[in-house]
């Protein structure tokens, strides 16, 4: 606990790097799962096509669907990606300022504990003649 707090302005930020670059993962690879699946539905449309299990109608019906879908996916992922952009600039900033308050804090905690535990030392002291 005390190293803890005492690591604290050098870990802090760190952690919150490693944080949102985990979050980023998840939801690459979410987005990924959903866009490797909508590929699949495509060529799946595609081989039904080429046997004869759907109309020409219906197989540039349901492609333009899928595509329309990959389409907002790839947008929606371009714009996540920049709001992320966004957050982590605010996030920088905001985070020296937190920084520099809670090493304060946290130098404060650690020198009471020390005078403290001198203070209990030197009662504790016996002084012989």
């Amino acid at each position: 606990m005390f190293m803890k707090a005492l690591l604290l302005p050098i870990m802090g930020p760190i952690d919150g790097v490693v944080w949102i670059a985990k979050k980023i993962e998840e939801r690459a690879n979410t987005e990924f799962n959903d866009q490797e699946n909508l590929h699949k539905q495509l060529l799946t449309l595609q081989l039904s096509f080429d046997i004869g299990e759907i109309t020409e109608e219906e197989y540039e019906a349901q492609e333009e669907e899928i595509l329309l879908r990959i389409q907002a996916l790839e947008e929606q992922a371009r714009l996540e990606a920049e709001s992320e952009a966004q957050e982590e600039e605010a996030f920088g900033e905001e985070s020296q300022e937190t920084t520099q308050v809670v090493g304060y804090e946290a130098l404060e905690e650690v020198y009471q504990a020390t005078t403290e535990y001198e203070q209990e030392e030197n009662q504790n002291l016996i002084l012989l003649p």
